[in-house]
C-alpha cells in the first residue's frame, strides 16, 4: 500500500486530468489547479500567473492573497522577468520570490515556482507559499515538474478554448448585428441559421426559419440574376476539373415575396465553406436590401432623360431663333429681330436657371449646407415682383396676393428666398393646365411669417406629398409626363428654408388643388 503521500500525489495529478478533460472554462482550471497545487505543497497561499499578448505575466487566480495586493504583486511579477537572465539566474529569483512573499505575509518562509511551459513556450507560473522551510529529493521534483507540465496543458487547453469562445462570440454578434442579412445553410440547402437583419427583410423569425428549406423562406417573385440550386445542379462551387476555384462565391439578385406580400429587392452573395476533405460542408449567403439602390438607380435614370430633355428643348429654341435671323435670304425689321431675341434671352433665362438648380443640388449633396447671405428683406415685396414677372408670360392665370397688415420684415437671403417663391409659383402653374387663380397669402405673428401658394389644379395623393420635396422626384401622372420640369424644385426649396431653420410643407388632395407653405422666423 501507498504511503499517504504518494496516494495524495496520484491524486492531484488525477485532479489536473480532469480539469483537462472535464473543464474548459480558464477560471475554473486555475482555481482547481492552484488549489490542489496549494493542498499538494502544504502550502498557505499561491497564485498563478499567465503571459499576456504585451509579453508580462498578470496575476489570473489567487489562493489566500487579499485581491487588494494583487497589483503590486503584478508589478514584482514584471521586474522579475525583465531582470531575470534564464536557467541559472536563481538568485535574482529567490530574491524576487522574498519580496513577493514578505508582501504577501511576514509568516511566511518558503516560496515553490513552478513554470507552466507546454510545446516549450512558457505559458505561466504558479508559485505556492509556505510558513515552513523544507527541502525535496528527486522523486518529489519529479512529482512537482508532472505536476506543473499537466497544468500547463490544462491552462492551454482553456486558454484555447478561451480564445475560441471569445472568437464565436464576436462572430456571433457580427453577425446577430450586421445591417445586412446573414444567412447559414447546409449543403442540402436547409437553413443553420438567420440574423435579425433576414428577420426583419424576409419577415421570418429565425426560431421558425431554422430547420426549414430556404426556398421555403426566400421565395423569389422574380428573379433577374444567378439560381443557387441550378448552380448547384451544374457542380457549383467546383469548376469542372473538380476544383475550387479561386472565384467561388455566386450572386443573385431579384424580388422575393413576404409572407405579408410586400415585395422586397434583394442581391445574395453565396459563399462555400469546405471539410478538410473538400467537401462542401454548409454555405454562407449575405443577404442585402437594394431596394432603395434600384429606386435611386431608376430615379438616376429618370433624371439624366429629363434634364436631357430639359437642356435640348431651349437650346434647340435658342439655335432656331438665332438660325432664323442669320438668313441670308431675309430681310428683317426691328420688332422682329427684338421679338426673337427677346425669346432668345427668355430661353437662355430658363436654361441658366435649369444648370444653377443642377449646381445647387450638386453642392448641397456634397457640402450638406447652404451658405446663406442674410439682409434685411420684404417679403411681400419680394412675391410681387415675382408674381410681375410670371404674369407677363402666363395668359390662363391670375393671381391674388392677400397679406397682413402691417406685414413685418424679416432677416434672410433674398437671392435664396426668390429662388423658393419662383419655385412656389411656377410649380402651381405647371399643375394647373386649366388655369384659374393662383392665391398667395402672407400671414405672421412675434416670431414667425409664414406664405402660402395655393392653386386649384390637379393636386396630389398622401403618398405624393411625402416624397414632393425629394431629389428627382415628380409626381407619377399623364401630366407630369408632360410638363417640363427635373424634380429639382421643391428639393431646392426645403433645403432652402431648412437653412433659414424654417418649416416647408404641403396640403393637397387629388383634383382639389394644392397649398404649398413655409414658416421662417422673423430674425
Amino acid at each position: 500500500m501507498l504511503p499517504d503521500f504518494r496516494v495524495r500525489q496520484r491524486d492531484f495529478l488525477l485532479e489536473i486530468s480532469r480539469a483537462i478533460t472535464a473543464q474548459l472554462d480558464l477560471g475554473e482550471v486555475l482555481r482547481r489547479v492552484l488549489n490542489a497545487s496549494v493542498i499538494m505543497l502544504a502550502g498557505q497561499s499561491g497564485l498563478i500567473a499567465l503571459r499576456a499578448p504585451d509579453g508580462h505575466f498578470y496575476i489570473r487566480a489567487v489562493s489566500g492573497v487579499d485581491s487588494d495586493k494583487v497589483p503590486q504583486l503584478n508589478n514584482y511579477l514584471h521586474e522579475l522577468f525583465d531582470n531575470y537572465k534564464g536557467e541559472g539566474d536563481n538568485k535574482a529569483l529567490n530574491a524576487r520570490l522574498r519580496v513577493m512573499m514578505s508582501e504577501i505575509s511576514e509568516k511566511l518562509r518558503q516560496s515553490v515556482a513552478l513554470p507552466l511551459v507546454f510545446a516549450n513556450e512558457p505559458q505561466g507560473l504558479l508559485i505556492v507559499f509556505r510558513n515552513y522551510q523544507s527541502g525535496a529529493n528527486t522523486n518529489d521534483l519529479q512529482i512537482l515538474q508532472s505536476f506543473a507540465d499537466q497544468a500547463a496543458i490544462a491552462v492551454n487547453n482553456a486558454q484555447l478554448y478561451e480564445r475560441i469562445d471569445h472568437e464565436r462570440r464576436r462572430l456571433a454578434a457580427i453577425q446577430d448585428h450586421s445591417g445586412d442579412g446573414i444567412l447559414i445553410l447546409s449543403a442540402d440547402l436547409e437553413i443553420l441559421r438567420m440574423n435579425h437583419a433576414l428577420e426583419r427583410m424576409t419577415g421570418w423569425y429565425a426560431e421558425d426559419a431554422l430547420g426549414h428549406l430556404q426556398d421555403e423562406i426566400i421565395v423569389w417573385h422574380r428573379r433577374e440574376q444567378g439560381d443557387l440550386n441550378e448552380a448547384l445542379n451544374n457542380g457549383w462551387p467546383f469548376n469542372a476539373n473538380g476544383d475550387l476555384p479561386s472565384e467561388s462565391t455566386l450572386y443573385v439578385e431579384g424580388d422575393i415575396i413576404r409572407p405579408d406580400d410586400i415585395t422586397l429587392s434583394i442581391g445574395i452573395t453565396y459563399a462555400p465553406l469546405l471539410t478538410t476533405d473538400g467537401q462542401l460542408e454548409s454555405i454562407i449567403a449575405n443577404v442585402r436590401d437594394i431596394t432603395n439602390f434600384r429606386k435611386a438607380q431608376e430615379m438616376q435614370n429618370t433624371f439624366i432623360s429629363v434634364v436631357s430633355h430639359e437642356l435640348k428643348t431651349p437650346v434647340a429654341i435658342i439655335k432656331g431663333y438665332a438660325a432664323t435671323l442669320r438668313r441670308p435670304d431675309a430681310e428683317w425689321d426691328r420688332d422682329v429681330i427684338l421679338d426673337n431675341l427677346a425669346v432668345i434671352e427668355d430661353e437662355a433665362d430658363r436654361l441658366d436657371g435649369l444648370i444653377q438648380n443642377l449646381l445647387t443640388a450638386s453642392k448641397i449633396q456634397a457640402q450638406r449646407d447652404i451658405h446663406l447671405d442674410k439682409t434685411e428683406i420684404w417679403l411681400d415685396e419680394l412675391i410681387q415682383r415675382a408674381v410681375e414677372r410670371v404674369s407677363n408670360q402666363v395668359k390662363i392665370h391670375s393671381f391674388k396676393l392677400c397679406f397682413a397688415e402691417d406685414f413685418p420684415p424679416i432677416v434672410a437671403d433674398e437671392a435664396r428666398l426668390r429662388q423658393v417663391i419662383d419655385n412656389l409659383l411656377n410649380n402651381a402653374m405647371k399643375y394647373s393646365p386649366e388655369g384659374g387663380e393662383i392665391a398667395i397669402l402672407g400671414l405672421y405673428d412675434d416670431d414667425s411669417v409664414t406664405i402660402k401658394v395655393k392653386d386649384i389644379g390637379v393636386g396630389m395623393t398622401d403618398t405624393d406629398q411625402q416624397r414632393v420635396f425629394e431629389r428627382f422626384f415628380r409626381v407619377d401622372g399623364k401630366l407630369s409626363r408632360k410638363t417640363q420640369g427635373t424634380g429639382l424644385g421643391l428639393y431646392l426649396s426645403k433645403a432652402i428654408i431648412d437653412a433659414h431653420k424654417g418649416i416647408i410643407g404641403v396640403h393637397s388632395k387629388p383634383s382639389k388643388g394644392s397649398t404649398f407653405y413655409f414658416t421662417l422666423p422673423r430674425y
